[in-house]
Order: C-alpha cells, then sequence, then structure tokens
C-alpha cells in the first residue's frame, strides 16, 4: 500500500486537539473524514508527529498516511484541501519509504510561543497579551536552564510511574519582535503540557515574579507552581519536525507580525 508524507498547518483554536476523539472535533478527525471523502476508501492509516492539545496551532505538523490510490501526490493534495474546512491546509504531499512513520522516526520537534506586549484587535487568537513589562533578558537566563538532558516530571501532568519524564532539549531561544517577545523551544520530544507551563514559568521571571533560580529548582523538586503558570494555548505552535537528514526550522521569526 502507497505511503505519503504530509505537511500540515491548522489553526487549532476551534478543534480538541489532533488526535481523534469521541464525540470533539479534532484535525486528524477533519483529515480522516477529506481522506474517506476523496478515496472512496475506509481502510488507510492516518498518523501524526505530534499529538498537540486544543487550541494548540501547527506550522510544521508532519503525518503519514497510507492509502490505496491512483491519484498523484499534488492531485491528492489539492483533492483533500478542497473537503477541508479553512482553517486547515496541507501544505505538502509526498511519496514516502513504506516503513517511514511520521512519529517514531521524528529526531526532533520545535514550538514557537508568542507573547504580545500590547493589546491587539487581530492577533488574539495566536498570542498570550500580557499587560506587565517584561525583562527579556532574565527570561533568557532562565531559559539556559532548560537545555541539556533533564527530568521535566515538575513541568507536565503526564505520570512518570507510566511514562519516563526525561527530555533532551536541545535549544530555548527568547527573541523580541516589535511588541512581541518569542520563545522557540526545541527537543526530542515533548510531554504533555510541558511546553505551556516552560513558557508560563519563563513569564513569570519576565514579571519578576520568579527568578532562574526557581525555573531550575521546579526540574529538581515537586511543585505546583508550573502547573499554575501555564501559558495559554492560543500563543503556540508546533512550528517544525525534523527528520534523518534535515535541518531546524530557520531564523526564529513571528507568525503574524504585530
Amino acid at each position: 500500500m502507497p505511503r505519503f508524507r504530509l505537511l500540515i498547518e491548522y489553526n487549532g483554536g476551534r478543534y480538541s486537539g489532533w488526535q481523534i476523539q469521541k464525540n470533539a472535533r479534532t484535525v486528524q478527525g477533519e483529515i480522516d473524514r477529506a481522506v474517506r471523502t476523496v478515496s472512496k476508501r475506509r481502510e488507510f492509516e492516518l498518523y501524526g508527529s505530534s499529538r498537540t492539545d486544543a487550541g494548540v496551532h501547527a506550522l510544521g505538523q508532519v503525518a503519514h498516511l497510507e492509502l490505496y490510490t491512483d491519484l498523484p501526490p499534488e492531485s491528492l493534495r489539492r483533492k483533500i484541501n478542497d473537503e477541508l474546512p479553512a482553517d486547515i491546509h496541507i501544505r505538502r504531499i509526498d511519496t514516502a519509504p513504506h516503513r517511514f512513520h511520521a512519529r517514531h522516526d521524528a529526531l526532533a520537534r520545535s514550538y514557537l510561543y508568542q507573547i504580545s506586549r500590547r493589546r491587539t484587535a487581530f492577533a488574539k487568537p495566536f498570542v498570550w497579551w500580557i499587560r506587565e513589562a517584561l525583562d527579556v533578558d532574565a527570561m533568557r537566563e532562565a531559559a539556559a536552564g532548560f537545555v541539556g538532558m533533564k527530568d521535566f516530571e515538575g513541568y507536565t501532568a503526564d505520570d512518570s510511574e507510566e511514562k519516563s519524564t526525561l527530555v533532551l532539549v536541545s535549544g530555548v531561544d527568547v527573541a523580541e519582535a516589535g511588541a512581541l517577545v518569542l520563545v522557540r523551544i526545541q527537543g526530542s520530544h515533548f510531554l504533555w503540557k510541558m511546553v505551556r507551563r516552560m513558557v508560563g514559568v519563563l513569564a513569570a521571571i519576565g514579571r519578576g515574579d520568579l527568578t532562574a533560580a526557581d525555573a531550575a529548582a521546579f526540574l529538581r523538586e515537586a511543585s505546583r507552581r508550573p502547573a499554575a503558570l501555564a501559558a495559554p494555548a492560543a500563543g503556540l505552535f508546533l512550528e517544525a519536525v525534523m527528520y534523518t537528514g534535515e535541518t531546524g526550522p530557520g531564523p526564529l521569526r513571528p507568525v503574524f507580525r504585530d
């Protein structure tokens, strides 16, 4: 059965995350429905690289699709897009090796978070507006403490008794772009709510409510503070997923200039 690699972007605001759920509208569910309509087939495999949460967006979600079809990749892409709502778009479809697996073969993932330092009439669904002044240098100092192989049990809602909470974070970058503060976090994989809690802690440091030492302490000992400080989903984007031979997402830029 032919296997394809899909590159997908979506506005997650209307969806209960990526993964198909009963009695909930999801991004995977919408693509699944579109593939069924286009192919007239019920048996196929659609699997995403990352299970983004409710309200989280994607610039470069990757999925594999195993499907019997005579359509060439570009024709398949156009037909599926014709059946999708406007807030989900298949950017590319390429043929893939039969053993390619979107999730298991991924070597690294990159998430981008957008904080706005001003009230905005247009970008609200894609930023977290913080009224208070932010010390970006303090945020950068604290961000460096996340890099490396660390135990992120204090930054996740996952159960450490059922799943390892060790994650290799290869980089955390904090940059300014006009009224925006951008946070890019790259790592081998990410735990449930981990990125949003990391950003929430960094924002608290920027406001002066916490220090870099506090952020490091949350890595060493259990605390409810990261959960209470978690950033909202609206500002979070799955930016890119990297596989063997592929580089990162390039220069840090805003999704929409504020």
